[in-house]
């Protein structure tokens, strides 16, 4: 790479902010349930709309068409250019204000070309970043994918363009570091999330940079959307710009480079650095409906939050060089075969994309695969080609720019990918239920105290008035049975008074009657009758002792009218309180309802978040291709828990169910009638399964009895998946494995295989069949019951990660053979070679899928040594003494004996061990390859004849 020094200056910047609204609301002081409920149902009906406007995955706006655009740079000469060309013009000239670049082709004649942007030697790194590189960075802020790349002749300056850390000169600062700037300026630490990947592919093999052991990563693509992501890269939370800049420091320094004719630290590898970008952004401001069209407050103030998940790809590509000028041998010349194959590859995608042609084969290197999106895809894409001045490279100078003219044609249709953060909507929503529920239970505990206030007052007032006319009535009473007896008192005085007048006048007249006798002349003449004046007076006040009593009866029933009213008011009143109970009983039926309804709403909440978290947790078993084993040479997970998102810090939703619900509840669904219910049930068993610290329970408690009742009984392809999945899971302990054949465990898995068609069924019952491979105690059961013919008939379906599997569990029981033959409990030929399974062995010893060509190169490194064990011929030193014979073994010579080695020689099985003693990628393999072709005297007889050195 040039070592001249580009000028550079500040950038730009965005802001944005998000608001969030809080939801409040006053009711009335005796209605609290007619409100509670009329707020929760605005609510679920706010929810239910949202689910009818988004099931739950995404939504995608409208589609953007955007070409390529492409800019061209200008190297100045070297110093090697300016002492070897100095009397030779440049072979190109620039025309920067024309955007126009002319190539000579000699001395009379040159080509005129026009790019988006044309760069010249002097142009500063701020330049090109903002001219190439800005425009896409600003639509990933917005939500849309993006791709900065360099392409170029080695030595013209594509990493510098794009990785120059600028450590001794800010200015000289490259694309990645300016770009990663204006993103920390833009996003927010409280609610936005940047991290970042950085890849190397080297020799058609996808290495992290930022942990060298993982050095095999899988490439997976949506079958849906057609995306493609690497889910087995190490992803880094960035927070600030220097921890970014160390991660590219240490990222650079395990890049590959050598020193050629061309350029002293030249790139032997293409450089990928991702950016995924996370940011939410406000709802929409439509207002949310309910199911009659109108406008709920609910609605109008819970917006739903979104995520923008955008990425942004910068690829350094490793330069382009012929081979006769770049003076590459030995190892570095398989390097620039590798990248001009993955260059060509590149070529021949953007020539098909640019003459519409219906086929584009972006399958044919890792690298078009790598940048499917980034042309003809959905994302913006930028191309700086780099070229050199000096008229010695002028064939690979054309070259270049006939790449990025090619590259102009291609459209890309840009979209704006969003989907809705339902964790977020879920805690929203459970805020606002609790501020219902406890506005609700305090307009409650009110209304009851009021209700309790009144009963008490009407019970007062009833027991006072009843008081008031109990004692007015006695009082009443007593006063008229008063007057009564002394009206009669009276009259008896009065009339005795009269009788005695009367007796006096009587005896008065016998006397003046010459004295007739007074008793005589009493009973001959009658009584004197009182005066008028007095029948008067007692007529008198026998009427006013009548209107008395009349007035006395009137006030009597003035008051039992008055006690009657009093009780009828009474009966109003407990009639209302009856009301007001009957309304007391219908809220709270009406609340458990809506909270049956609020129930339902979390769990498809809940439902959704488990089925996205299992899809995750699907993907990344999908990418690893295969489950831990036994196998030293099985590629470990180097994900740091501290790296992850902040989300995965977070209880998993199958946790929260796990422990809500139980073990034994969650087992017992797996006996359903429902076939729904027992789908759901087993899938959370699977999930459950894949945490070690969750095996012994789900084996305790009876689950894997369950599981494998379940293979046997269910015909849904789909259990037979998720139960083998979890089975496979299950069987990585050794406790397990056993359980596992004791129960029949082999023998049901042999007969789901014969019965699956889908792949992934089969990749989960191969990887079960895999793990108990690995088991020294269970190789002679697990041949008896089938379980080797039924791994090596799944080879039918030809799926790489059914293959992965497949080679996986022959590897697991090569070894275990071979280690068993080596320790004397084993003899005879290998069981894998008598079941036939060498042919299908020797043809994928090369296999382009690198799962599937380690494990097959491991087996048969083992199979080589299987069977490996002395034989000894021995005499017997006889003397005869006292007449006694004595004998003493003599060992003369021993010999050892190799069971494989004649079949794996007839069977091309010897080629390809010194194929992989030599040109393996693996260091251990290679050496263990080695070492068994130098121990086996079998090999080197045969190598000696055909003549092959093999020291």
């Amino acid at each position: 790479m040039s070592t001249n020094s580009y000028r550079n200056g500040g950038s730009g910047s965005r802001g944005g902010a998000m608001k969030f609204e809080n939801y409040s609301n006053n009711n009335s002081k005796y209605s609290p349930s007619s409100s509670f409920k009329s707020k929760v149902q605005q609510s679920a009906a706010a929810a239910s709309t949202l689910r009818r406007s988004s099931p739950g995955t995404g939504r995608d706006d409208s589609t953007i068409s955007a070409r390529v655009r492409v800019a061209v740079r200008l190297r100045p000469r070297n110093s090697e250019e300016m002492a070897a060309d100095a009397d030779f013009a440049d072979c190109v000239e620039l025309q920067s204000e024309l955007k126009r670049l002319k190539l000579q082709k000699n001395n009379w004649d040159s080509d005129t070309y026009e790019f988006d942007e044309v760069l010249t030697e002097f142009a500063s790194q701020k330049r090109v970043y903002e001219v190439v590189a800005k425009p896409v960075v600003e639509s990933v802020l917005d939500g849309y994918n993006g791709t900065v790349m360099a392409y170029g002749q080695t030595g013209t300056g594509k990493t510098y363009t794009l990785g120059q850390l600028g450590e001794e000169d800010a200015a000289d600062r490259g694309i990645m570091l300016r770009a990663m700037e204006d993103i920390l300026a833009e996003v927010s630490p409280e609610n936005d999330l940047i991290s970042v990947s950085y890849l190397q592919l080297y020799m058609e093999t996808i290495q992290d940079l930022l942990n060298p052991s993982n050095d095999n990563i899988a490439i997976v693509e949506d079958p849906k959307s057609g995306d493609v992501s690497l889910p087995g890269a190490t992803l880094v939370e960035i927070r600030d710009h220097r921890s970014f800049m160390e991660l590219l420091q240490l990222g650079e320094a395990h890049r590959f480079a050598a020193n050629t004719r061309l350029n002293a630290e030249s790139s032997r590898s293409h450089a990928i650095l991702m950016v995924h970008v996370k940011r939410s952004v406000r709802g929409k401001t439509s207002p949310f409906s309910s199911e009659n069209g109108n406008m709920t407050p609910m609605g109008k103030t819970l917006k739903p939050p979104i995520i923008r998940k955008s990425k942004l790809v910068i690829v350094d590509l490793a330069g382009s060089e012929r081979i006769d000028k770049s003076g590459s041998e030995g190892h570095t010349l398989e390097e620039a075969k590798s990248i001009n194959l993955s260059l060509s590859a590149l070529g021949k995608c953007i020539n098909a994309l640019a003459e519409n042609r219906a086929h584009v084969p972006v399958r044919d290197s890792k690298l078009t695969r790598l940048l499917r999106d980034s042309f003809g895809g959905t994302a913006r894409t930028s191309l700086v080609i780099t070229i050199g001045p000096s008229p010695r490279h002028r064939g690979e100078t054309s070259s270049t720019i006939m790449f990025g003219q090619r590259a102009m044609k291609v459209e890309n249709m840009v979209k704006l990918k969003e989907e809705f953060d339902y964790k977020s909507l879920s805690r929203k929503l459970e805020i606002q239920l609790d501020k219902l529920i406890a506005e609700h239970e305090r307009q409650q505990k009110a209304f009851e105290n009021e209700i309790e206030r009144i009963t008490l007052e009407a019970q007062k007032r009833v027991a006072e008035v009843e008081q008031n006319y109990a004692d007015a009535f006695e009082k009443e009473k007593v006063k008229c049975q008063k007057d009564y007896m002394e009206s009669v008192k009276r009259l008896e005085e009065q009339s005795a008074a009269k009788q005695e007048n009367n007796g006096h006048k009587k005896f008065k007249d016998g006397l003046s009657d010459n004295g007739t006798d007074q008793k005589s002349n009493s009973q001959s003449q009658p009584p004197v009758p009182p005066t008028s004046s007095e029948v008067t007076k007692i007529k008198q006040k026998l009427n006013d002792e009548i209107l008395l009593r009349k007035a006395a009866e009137a006030e009597v029933d003035n008051l039992n009218n008055q006690l009657i009213h009093w009780k009828n008011m009474e009966s109003a009143r407990n009639s209302e309180i009856s009301k007001l109970r009957k309304m007391l009983e219908d809220e709270e039926c009406g609340k458990a309802k809506l909270e049956e309804e609020i129930e339902m709403l979390q769990s498809q909440l809940l439902q959704i978040s488990f089925e996205a978290d299992q899809s995750r947790r699907n993907l990344d078993k999908r990418l690893s291709g295969e489950a831990p084993s036994s196998l030293d040479s099985l590629i470990p997970r180097v994900k740091d828990q501290q790296l992850r998102e902040p989300g995965d810090g977070e209880k998993a939703s199958v946790v929260k169910l796990f422990e809500q619900v139980g073990l034994h509840k969650i087992l017992s669904l797996l006996q359903s009638e429902d076939a729904d219910v027992r789908i759901h049930a087993v899938k959370v068993v699977a999930n459950l399964a894949a945490e070690e610290s969750n095996q012994e329970k789900i084996v305790h408690a009876g689950g894997l009895t369950s599981l494998l009742a379940l293979l046997k009984s269910s015909n849904d392809e789909t259990i037979h998946r998720v139960a083998a999945g979890a089975i496979a899971n299950l069987a990585m302990n050794e406790t397990n494995q056993e359980l596992i054949m004791s129960q029949g465990g082999i023998s049901l898995l042999s007969l789901t295989a014969t019965k699956a068609e889908d792949p992934q069924t089969l990749r989960m019952v191969a990887g079960a069949i895999a793990n108990l491979c690995g088991n020294d105690k269970l190789q002679i059961k697990l041949r008896a019951e089938g379980g080797i013919r039924a791994l090596l008939g799944m080879v039918r379906c030809r799926h790489p990660d059914v293959l992965a599997q497949v080679a996986r569990g022959i590897a697991n029981f090569a070894k275990c053979e071979s280690r068993a033959s080596n320790q004397g409990t084993k003899t005879g030929k290998s069981v894998l070679i008598e079941d036939g399974a060498l042919p299908w062995i020797v043809q994928n010893a090369n296999n382009e899928a690198s799962p599937i060509r380690r494990h097959i190169e491991l087996a048969l490194c083992h199979l080589a040594q299987h069977g490996k064990y002395l034989t000894a011929f021995y005499v017997y030193l006889i003397k005869i003494q006292d007449g006694q014979i004595y004998g003493k073994p003599k060992m003369l010579d021993f010999f050892v004996t190799e069971v494989n080695a004649r079949e794996m020689i007839n069977g091309g099985a010897l080629w390809e061990l010194v194929r992989i003693s030599r040109d393996c990628s693996r260091e251990d393999i290679r050496a263990l390859a080695h070492r068994t072709l130098k121990s086996s005297s079998g090999f080197q007889a045969e190598l000696k004849r055909l003549r092959i050195d093999y020291g």
